[in-house]
Formats: C-alpha cells, structure tokens, sequence
C-alpha cells in the first residue's frame, strides 16, 4: 500500500501532479485511478511547462497519436480501405470520417482563396485581341444608348421565359444589376460568391451523393448510413487532389493525379461494395453524370444567391 499515491483533499493550486485527489476536478465525482470513470479525464493535473505544450501539442493535434497518418495513408493510398476500417467497427485509430471532410474541405477552400487563383474569370480575352474586343463593346454600348434614346424613360431588362418568371420574380432583376457592373466588379462579386457559398453547396451534395449510391446498390443491405460514410471518405479524397492540382505545374505529376483521380472511386467502389469490373464501371459512370449535374446546378445556385445578395 505504501507504494501507491495518496489521494488528497488539496487545493488544486498547490496539489502535487504526483498525487492522485478524491475528487475530480472536471465532474466532482469520486475517483481512484489515473483517469475519471465518469468524463475521463485525467486525475493528475498540473501546469504545463512550455517544452510539455508543445509536445502535447505536437502528438496530439498534429499526429493524433498516429491517427492522423494512419488515415491519410488509407486515405490517398488504399481506395476504400478506411470505408472498410470503418464499417468493421475498427474505428478509433482514425480520424472520424465528418471531421475529416470538413477539416479537407475547409483546407481546399482556404488555400485556394490565399492563393489567389481566378476560379471566376469574366474576361478571358488576350491583349491581341483586346483591340476588336474594345470595338464590340463600343458597339454594344452605342446601340444600347440608342434603345434608351428611343424608348425615352424604359430601361434594359433580361427577356426570360414566362415560366422562369413565375418561378423567380425576382430573377430578371438580378441579372440586369450584375449586367450593369464592368468586368472587374462582375468577376470579383462571382468569386466572393463562390467561396462563400461553394463549400455549403458541396456538403448538401453528400446526402444526395448517399443517395444515388442507395439506389445504384438496390438490394445490397447496404443502409443508407453506409453510403454517406463512403461519400465523405471519397469526396474528402477528392479534396486533397483538387488541392494538389492547384499547386502543382503542368507535367507529369499532374498526369498521374489525374488518372489517379479518375481510378480511385470505381477502385474504392469495388474494394467497398464487391461488384465485378463491369458492374462497377456501369453504376461508376452513371454516378459520375448524376453527380457531375449536380454539382454544376449547386454551384450555379450558389453563384446566383451570392449575386442576388450582393445587390
């Protein structure tokens, strides 16, 4: 017994981290050993010095005590092996698979702002061609300034179908205000909407892309649960390629992402699901189409609040 630490009444303050107190100080419940029984945390506290954060800091946030790399490995490497960790239950070696998207997600969208990449180009004319570009523009403007002298108080509106009317009255009115701005404010306005609005659009994507996993694999068992496991974990792949691919030169490196890219998901597919080649490639190519529209339309959507909440 006189081994053991003794457990003490103490002010937490000035307790020895060697001793072990009655109580713990997160809950209050009564403890006995190195960790609370009820909110687990650790009985032995004390101020950390600088060298003691920073290799907390290190192991824990950075390495996660080897979650971290454990499932970038699986990630990047192992098409649909951490889906398989995952669904075996062997769960807490890695990263959970939500926090991983985000976390992928979030990265992809910051370093591509930070880096300054045009994603919304509206003039995407050369300076060879700057001179007739000029000339259609003074154009356009000439005759736009005769419509107005002609129709004397009407102003320029967008024709659009009845049926988009009665859908969006409030449609026509936005796009004459964002066709009134000059180039430079139109594609500074489209590319403040899409990095506000882009990565919502994107995450409401994952239940839908759950779904058309449901149904391409009708009579499988599979929950729907299991489909959106596997949609984080092959969208937050695709997240840290689209990534590389906006830093890496044109060349060979970017040619084997890209066929890496094009591999992985009927690759994970099958290693998830067990179809043959034939019947994976099929519901591959339709899950490509499907989610390729939807996406265009999110992103659009996205675009179009971005804009109409600009004015």
């Amino acid at each position: 017994m006189g081994d053991q630490p003794t457990r003490q009444r103490l002010n937490p303050a000035t307790t020895d981290h060697h001793d072990i107190p009655a109580d713990c100080r997160n809950c209050g419940k009564t403890v006995s050993d190195n960790y609370c029984a009820h909110c687990g945390q650790e009985t032995r506290l004390h101020m950390p010095s600088f060298t003691e954060f920073a290799h907390e800091f290190i192991g824990h946030y950075v390495a996660l005590e080897g979650k971290l790399w454990g499932t970038f490995t699986r990630l990047l490497f192992r098409p649909g092996a951490l889906t398989n960790e995952y669904l075996a239950g062997r769960r807490k070696r890695y990263v959970e698979p939500l926090r991983l998207y985000l976390t992928l997600s979030i990265l992809f969208f910051a370093l591509m702002r930070l880096s300054g990449i045009n994603v919304a180009s509206v003039d995407n004319d050369t300076d060879h061609d700057r001179p007739a570009v000029t000339a259609k523009v003074e154009q356009r403007k000439a005759a736009r300034a005769a419509d107005e002298k002609t129709v004397e108080g009407s102003e320029h509106h967008t024709d659009l179908p009845a049926s988009v009317e009665r859908m969006a009255p409030g449609l026509r009115h936005t796009i004459d205000n964002f066709d009134k701005l000059d180039t430079q404010n139109k594609g500074k306005v489209l590319s403040e909407s899409f990095f506000h609005y882009a990565p919502y659009a994107m995450f409401c994507l994952m239940p839908l892309f759950a779904l058309y996993l449901k149904g391409l694999y009708l009579g499988t068992g599979r929950r729907y649960g299991e489909h959106l496991l596997f949609a984080l974990h092959t969208n937050a792949f695709a997240f840290v390629v689209f990534t590389l691919f906006a830093f890496v030169p044109d060349g060979f490196v970017k040619f084997v992402l890209f066929c890496w890219l094009t591999g992985y998901l009927p690759w994970a597919m099958r290693r998830v699901y067990g179809k043959g080649r034939w019947g994976t490639f099929w519901r591959w190519a339709v899950l490509i189409v499907l989610h390729m529209l939807s996406l265009a339309v999110a992103i659009l959507v996205a675009t179009f609040l971005g804009v109409a909440l600009a004015h």
